[in-house]
């Protein structure tokens, strides 16, 4: 039973705190203001955060998904540096 409170813990973590990142990411990208780098790095840490929850929680058609997001923060990354 502490294995399942630790696991829905860990998910609740990376869930939470990859959402904030990927907002922070939305918000600066939209704002056009000179910071792509730090949002398609926010982009990147967020699709790393999502992807540990796909795995923990075993949705992998949302882990397929977060390896699309990390491609984009990586093209994006190259493409503005």
């Amino acid at each position: 039973m502490n294995k399942n409170k630790d696991k829905q813990k860990l998910i609740t973590l990376f869930e939470v705190s990859g959402s904030v990142l990927a907002i922070f990411y939305a918000l600066l990208i939209a704002s056009n203001t000179g910071n792509e780098i730090l949002g398609f790095t926010l982009l990147l840490v967020s699709s790393g955060l999502f992807a540990a929850w796909a795995v923990i929680d075993k949705r992998w058609a949302f882990l397929l998904l977060q390896f699309f997001y990390a491609s984009s923060a990586i093209i994006g990354l190259i493409r503005w540096s």
